[in-house]
């Protein structure tokens, strides 16, 4: 027998990230583009640092640039778990945000729209 009421939750295939997402996430375009520019520019400044460590060190600015990139990738992933994770939150609103004008305009091409029948 089952239940009349099922207990709410997540769409099959739909990601449920509200408990480790970041609260403030607009998804607008310049929210994502600021998460972007912030991730990208941290990731960059630690390539930049440990490749600056290696040439003080001595050895050559190319060499330096590729171990500091082989380096820099997984380090930037426990260093910069909360940018990550804001990123990927303001994608998320950014989707949700346009399915959902997608889905008023389609309904509004149908006729459904609510509020057009008196």
């Amino acid at each position: 027998m089952t239940s009349p009421n099922p207990a709410p939750g997540p769409a099959e295939g739909v990601r449920d990230d509200t408990a480790d997402s970041p609260s403030g996430a607009t998804g607008t375009p310049g929210g994502v583009a600021l998460a972007v520019a912030l991730y990208v520019g941290a990731r960059l400044l630690v390539v930049a640092v440990i490749a600056g460590v290696l040439v003080a060190v001595g050895l050559p600015l190319l060499v330096s640039l590729l171990i500091a990139i082989v380096v820099a990738l997984p380090l930037s992933l426990f260093l910069f778990r909360g940018l990550r994770a804001r990123l990927a939150a303001e994608v998320d609103a950014a989707t949700a945000s346009r399915r959902a004008r997608r889905e008023q305009l389609r309904a509004e091409l149908r006729g459904d729209a609510p509020g057009e029948n008196p």
